[in-house]
């Protein structure tokens, strides 16, 4: 501390001076002048210094920085624990206890009927971001690749309020059939197909938004409603191939051909759920593959 009989005014003064006049400062120890000198800035007439003005910015950056570390750790951890401590599906046999499933949102369902090879859900109605996959298959690493991104960049932002929405489960990967060119019967029979079937990948639309979703900004996307339908379906784990697929369709559709009370839907086709990201081990993924059906006629 500086000792002077004189006013604060006089002080201030000599601090703001260009030359210090040492004489009128009552201090034996030039030093203590010195160093005080030194660490203390101009001060602009009326407000604050550079000095203090760079202080208080890079202690304001430092407090803004950490409370957004402490909020992203705090997500970090929240979207841990949903993968770490996953919740289980009823399971039928060894296979589906061990699969387990992000504790994400999902569509609402209840169980009509369980056998030993399918069950049969009632399925709530829900939203969907959906968009064509390029290439023939399925599931070729490029062309679901591809589809995913595209729908991953809607749902965290790439929507017209730019709007980062949560993430749920399971991704839906359906094949729409192109109905071909239909002409009259001749000799020899013709018939000539335009286009090809195609593939539709699309994430399930957290429920707390309904139907007031953002637009997508990618005119790829389309987003749809899905109405309440009864669904067969039959779960699986390791990866997802084309050849996997065709497999357990045929499967399912010979179980259900002696379902005493629910028959495949005319028009049907396969669509297949997946439920764990990319890095969840063979073993304990949980696919389904799903066939819409109706009650049988009485």
């Amino acid at each position: 501390m500086l000792l002077s009989s004189k006013p604060p005014s006089v002080i201030i003064q000599s601090f703001t001076s260009t030359k210090p006049n040492f004489k009128r400062f009552p201090i034996t120890d030039r030093s203590s002048y010195i160093c005080c000198s030194s660490i203390t800035p101009k001060r602009r007439r009326g407000g604050m210094s550079a000095f203090e003005a760079r202080v208080s910015l890079v202690l304001a950056l430092a407090a803004q920085t950490s409370s957004l570390s402490q909020r992203l750790l705090t997500d970090l951890a929240t979207e841990t624990v949903k993968y770490v401590f996953p919740r289980r599906f009823e399971s039928r046999n060894l296979e589906e206890a061990l699969m387990a499933v992000p504790d994400l949102e999902t569509v609402e369902f209840k169980v009509l009927s369980r056998t030993d090879q399918y069950e049969i859900r009632e399925i709530e109605p829900y939203f969907i971001a959906e968009t064509t996959m390029p290439g023939k298959y399925g599931f070729d690493l490029n062309g679901a690749s591809q589809s995913f991104n595209v729908l991953a960049e809607y749902l965290f932002g790439k929507n017209k309020t730019k709007e980062r929405m949560e993430m749920t489960t399971p991704v839906f990967t359906s094949k729409t059939q192109s109905d071909g060119e239909k002409m009259e019967m001749t000799t020899p029979v013709i018939t000539r197909k335009e286009g090809q079937d195609k593939w539709q990948m699309s994430f399930v639309m957290p429920s707390k938004y309904g139907s007031n979703l953002p637009l997508p900004k990618d005119p790829s996307v389309r987003i749809k409603e899905v109405e309440r339908k009864i669904v067969a379906v039959t779960a699986f784990s390791g990866f997802v191939t084309d050849e996997e697929v065709t497999r357990r369709e045929s499967i399912l559709r010979n179980a259900l051909k002696n379902d005493p009370q629910f028959q495949i839907k005319d028009g049907a086709s396969v669509e297949v759920a997946q439920y764990n990201p990319p890095f969840t081990l063979p073993f304990t993924r949980r696919n389904e593959i799903g066939l819409e059906v109706e009650r049988k006629l009485e």
